[in-house]
C-alpha cells in the first residue's frame, strides 16, 4: 500500500508543529505547550521511520541490480544482503503502518489501578495483594512512579480493595490491557487436602481525568467526613480525616482516608472521582460509535475474564489472544511484557483491518 499521501500530510502538520515549537510563547500554556511537544515527538518519529524504509528500498534496488553483474563474486556478496534488506524493510513497514493509525487520545495519560477482591474470600484478597505489588514492580521496570491513594486491607494480610496512581510516559497505552477479571488456580496455604481453590481479582484501570475532561457540579455531590477505620495509628482514629463523596446522578461513591488529613483525602477522592466519570464517558461514546468492542483486546469490563494465574503448572494464560507463558515466577514480579506486545499487536492489527490498512 502506498502511504504518500499520509506522509505529505504528516510532513504539512509537523511543519506547522516546528513553527508552534520555535514559539517564544509556547509555555504561557503549558498543557498546549505539553500536547505540541508530544505530538512533535511522536510525528518526527514516524517521518524519520519513513525515511529509514526509503533508504532500505533504494539499498535494495541497487543490490538487485548489482546482483545481476557480469562479477560472480560481487553478483554474490550483493544478493546475499537481498533478504536482510527485505526483512527489514516489512518490519520497518508494520511499524510505520501503527503509526499511521489515529492514536488513542487517552494513551498518553497517568493512570489509576482500581483492584478488588472478587471470588475466593481470604485466597482472593491474597491474590489481589499480589497484584497489586506485580503493578508495583512493572511501574518500577518502566520507570513510572507508582503512588498508594486508598486502600482496604482483610484480616489475613492481603486486601479487599485497593487504588493506585501510576504516573509517566504513555502508562495508559500499557497497562489498560490489564482491566478485566483476574482467575488464580492454586492450593490456598489453610488447605490441608491440598486442592486447587480457584478465586478472582477484578481490576480496573481507569485514564486519570483532568478538570476540562470533566465537569463536576458542586450541587451533584455529598460529601461527607467520618473516622478512618480500620489501622492506621492514633491520629487516624482521632480525627475525622476520612472522606467519602457520593455522585448522586451516578451513584459512584467514592472514600479516602489513606491521606493524614481531610484536605488530602478530599482531593483523591475528587481525583478517583473525576476518572471514574471520565471512564463512564468513554465508554458510552464508544458504545455509541460502534456496537461491537473490539473482541481481540476484550471490552475492559470488568466482568470480562481476562487471564488465568495457575500456579501448580507454574502457567499464566491470557484469554484474549490465547497466549499462555510459563513464567508466572516472572510475570509476578512485574514482567508483563510478553502479554502486553501480544496485546498491543492484536489491537493494532484489528485496527489495521477496520482502517483498510492491514
Amino acid at each position: 500500500m502506498d502511504y504518500s499521501s499520509l506522509i505529505l500530510k504528516r510532513r504539512e502538520r509537523f511543519s506547522e508543529l516546528e513553527d508552534a515549537v520555535g514559539d517564544p510563547d509556547l509555555f504561557s500554556d503549558p498543557k498546549r505547550a505539553t500536547d505540541i511537544l508530544r505530538e512533535h515527538r511522536k510525528l518526527k518519529q514516524t517521518l524519520d521511520l519513513w525515511e529509514k524504509i526509503e533508504d532500505a528500498k533504494r539499498q535494495l534496488a541497487d543490490n538487485q541490480e548489482l546482483a545481476k553483474s557480469d562479477d560472480p563474486e560481487f553478483s554474490a556478496m550483493a544478493a546475499d544482503e537481498i533478504p536482510s534488506l527485505e526483512s527489514t524493510i516489512a518490519t520497518l513497514s508494520e511499524e510505520l503502518q501503527y503509526a499511521l493509525l489515529p492514536a488513542d487520545p487517552n494513551e498518553d495519560r497517568d493512570a489509576l489501578i482500581e483492584i478488588r477482591a472478587g471470588a475466593g474470600g481470604d485466597e482472593a484478597s491474597l491474590f489481589a495483594a499480589e497484584l497489586m505489588r506485580a503493578y508495583q514492580r512493572y511501574s518500577d521496570i518502566r520507570g513510572w512512579k507508582c503512588e498508594h491513594l486508598e486502600s482496604s486491607p482483610s484480616e489475613v494480610g492481603g486486601f479487599k480493595e485497593v487504588i493506585l496512581k501510576i504516573t509517566g510516559d504513555e502508562v495508559f497505552r500499557y497497562l489498560k490491557y490489564e482491566s478485566g477479571v483476574h482467575r488464580v488456580q492454586r492450593v490456598p496455604a489453610t488447605e490441608t487436602q491440598g486442592r486447587v481453590h480457584t478465586s478472582t481479582v477484578t481490576v480496573a484501570v481507569l485514564p486519570e481525568a483532568e478538570e476540562v475532561d470533566i465537569e463536576i457540579k458542586q450541587d451533584d455531590l455529598r460529601i461527607e467526613v467520618c473516622r478512618a477505620g480500620g489501622a492506621g495509628g492514633q491520629h487516624v482514629n482521632r480525627t475525622e480525616s476520612a472522606v467519602q463523596i457520593f455522585h448522586l446522578p451516578t451513584g459512584i461513591y467514592v472514600r479516602c482516608e489513606d491521606g493524614r488529613s481531610q484536605i488530602k483525602n478530599k482531593e483523591m477522592a475528587m481525583k478517583i472521582l473525576r476518572s471514574k466519570l471520565y471512564e463512564q464517558k468513554l465508554r458510552e461514546q464508544q458504545e455509541a460509535y460502534s456496537t461491537h468492542r473490539r473482541s481481540l483486546i476484550g471490552s475492559g469490563d470488568r466482568s470480562e475474564k481476562i487471564r488465568t494465574y495457575n500456579f501448580p503448572q507454574s502457567r499464566v494464560t491470557d484469554h484474549r489472544i490465547g497466549l499462555t507463558s510459563h513464567n508466572l515466577t516472572g510475570v509476578m514480579s512485574g514482567d508483563l511484557s510478553e502479554f502486553t506486545a501480544g496485546l498491543q499487536k492484536a489491537e493494532m492489527d484489528e485496527r489495521l483491518a477496520e482502517a483498510g490498512m492491514s
